[in-house]
């Protein structure tokens, strides 16, 4: 049995491997689509397989995309790149690939907005416009900006303040050349918290701005 399942573990690797090579004869969009899909899902099952949940390590590796319905994985190694020189390291902006295949941008709120404002910062604005260049030079990219807040006030102030500040960095983007059909903003207010409410590090976590950028078929 385990033979068997290691054997099936290869033949992910080697079937990613061949997708790879195949790539070679591509365009570069294709190649970033293709290699972020492809092998996303075959080194996905692959590690299912080695941890011994094959189902739950595919549904990581490519099922996620699927789900949302018109995101694939993608190669976002030189997009990362550009956008953690451009200053995002410096201010505590962490780029992320996620297991969905989206390339997420986390902007917290001290370098972004003053409090209970949704104007952007002047030292965010070097990261914006890298992730410009990135969509303008990727046309297969889109971008969607997820406001939050902490759990400080009410859902009438949270929600509405968390979409302004979204549509303030989709309306940036859309300023420095991003056609707005590429760009969606969205706000959630306090309900998707990533840290302790009741502490005042974890309200700093949760004021944010998560950028999310992605491709689609």
């Amino acid at each position: 049995m385990r033979t068997a399942m290691e054997r099936t573990a290869r033949t992910a690797v080697i079937g990613s491997l061949v997708l790879l090579t195949a790539c070679a004869n591509m365009s570069p969009q294709g190649q970033n689509t293709a290699v972020g899909a492809g092998a996303g899902a075959a080194l996905g099952a692959g590690l299912g397989v080695l941890i011994g949940d094959s189902s739950q390590a595919a549904l990581i590796g490519a099922g996620i995309g699927t789900v949302v319905g018109s995101v694939v994985g993608y190669n976002w190694k030189t997009v990362k790149q550009d956008v953690e020189k451009s200053g995002a390291s410096d201010l505590g902006i962490a780029v992320i690939e996620m297991p969905d295949g989206t390339l997420k941008v986390n902007i917290p709120s001290n370098v972004s907005f003053d409090t209970n404002q949704a104007v952007l910062k002047p030292a965010l604005l070097p990261v914006l416009d890298s992730v410009a260049r990135a969509l303008s030079q990727h046309p297969e990219l889109r971008a969607k900006a997820v406001g939050h807040t902490d759990s400080t006030g009410t859902d009438a102030i949270n929600v509405p303040l968390s979409q302004r500040r979204a549509e303030a960095v989709t309306r940036y983007l859309s300023g420095h050349g991003v056609a707005a059909d590429r760009l969606m903003a969205e706000g959630r207010g306090a309900a998707s918290p990533v840290g302790d409410n009741r502490t005042a590090e974890g309200r700093a976590l949760n004021r944010r701005v998560e950028l999310f950028l992605y491709a689609v078929r």
